[in-house]
C-alpha cells in the first residue's frame, strides 16, 4: 500500500517568522512551518483570573442600586467570567442584566448573552473598535455623569474609556480577568533583541496584550519599532491592530475572520510582496 507525503506549503519561503503566542504557542511553531517559514515563537503572557474582584463587586452593588447606566462588554469569556465572579455576591445578576443597556463588541458577547438569556444588547459593528463602541454610546442618550461599566478583556483600553470619560460619563472598568507577562520573560526579550537588530522578516501577533507586553520588556523600544517597520507585521483582528498603531506601528496585514490560521495563511501568502515593498520604500537592494 502506498502512502501520500502531505505537500508543504512554502509561502513563507523560509523567512524567519517571529510570533508570541503563549498558549497555543505549538499550534502557531506548526503553522509557521507549515507555510514554509522559520519559527521564531516568543511566549509573552500568561493568564491571571482575578478571583477578588472588588471592581466586579463594585459593578453588582450599582446594579442591585439600579445606578449603572451602561454596560459595555467587550469579549465573551470575559462576560461569562463575570457572571461566574458576581454569582455569590450578586444572584439576581442575570435578572438584572437583562433590565441594564448594554453594548456588546462583537459576535462573541452576543453570543454569551444568549447562553444567559439575555436579549437586547445593543451590537458594535464591523470592525469592532473603540470608535465603534463609542459611536454606539453616542446613540443612546445617556445624560452627563452616568456611569458606564467595562468589562476588560486583559488588559487596559485607554481609547475606549478616556473616549467615554471625554464625553462627561463616570467609567467603572471591570478587569474580569488579566494578561500579565509569562514567568520567564527571557524568550520574550530575545525576540525583542531579534526584532530591535532586523534578524527577522515577519512578526505576527495574534492578540493586543502580546504587542504590549513587547514593548514592556524590550531593552529599546525604539529599536523594535524600527524594526518592526521594516517587517511584515500582521494583527489577528482590528483590536490588536489598534494596539500596534498606538506604538507607531500600523499593521502590514490584518486577517478576516479574526483567527490564527486565517491569520497565518495570510501573512505566508502576501509576505513576499509585502516585503519586497517595505524594500523598495527603504531603498533596500
Amino acid at each position: 500500500m502506498s502512502t501520500t507525503t502531505p505537500v508543504r506549503v512554502q509561502g513563507f519561503e523560509g523567512r524567519e517568522v517571529a510570533a508570541f503566542e503563549s498558549r497555543m504557542a505549538a499550534e502557531m511553531s506548526h503553522l509557521i512551518t507549515h507555510h514554509g517559514g522559520r519559527s521564531l515563537v516568543a511566549p509573552s503572557m500568561r493568564e491571571i483570573p482575578l478571583a477578588e474582584n472588588r471592581e466586579a463587586l463594585e459593578f453588582g452593588e450599582d446594579l442591585l442600586k439600579g445606578g449603572c447606566d451602561l454596560l459595555i462588554l467587550l469579549t465573551g469569556v470575559g462576560t461569562r467570567a463575570l457572571v461566574y465572579v458576581l454569582a455569590d455576591s450578586c444572584p439576581r445578576f442575570r435578572e438584572l442584566l437583562a433590565r441594564n443597556r448594554i453594548v456588546a463588541r462583537g459576535p462573541k458577547p452576543l453570543a454569551a448573552l444568549r447562553e444567559l438569556g439575555v436579549s437586547g444588547a445593543h451590537p458594535v459593528p464591523d470592525p469592532f473598535t473603540s470608535r465603534q463602541v463609542l459611536e454606539v454610546v453616542d446613540g443612546l442618550g445617556i445624560r452627563p455623569g452616568g456611569l458606564v461599566a467595562v468589562q476588560e478583556y486583559g488588559a487596559p483600553v485607554p481609547a475606549l474609556t478616556d473616549g467615554l470619560a471625554a464625553r462627561g460619563l463616570r467609567v467603572l472598568r471591570i478587569p474580569v480577568y488579566r494578561w500579565a507577562l509569562p514567568e520567564d520573560t527571557e524568550p520574550l526579550r530575545n525576540g525583542a533583541a531579534t526584532i530591535a537588530r532586523g534578524a527577522a522578516d515577519v512578526a505576527v501577533f495574534t492578540n493586543a496584550a502580546q504587542v504590549e507586553h513587547l514593548f514592556r520588556v524590550a531593552a529599546d523600544p525604539a529599536g523594535v519599532r524600527a524594526g518592526l517597520h521594516g517587517m511584515v507585521v500582521a494583527s489577528v483582528g482590528p483590536v490588536t491592530s489598534e494596539s500596534l498603531e498606538a506604538h507607531g506601528v500600523p499593521p502590514d496585514l490584518e486577517a478576516s475572520p479574526p483567527k490564527m490560521g486565517p491569520l497565518t495563511a495570510l501573512v505566508a501568502g502576501r509576505a513576499k510582496t509585502v516585503l519586497a515593498g517595505k524594500q523598495r520604500k527603504n531603498g533596500a537592494t
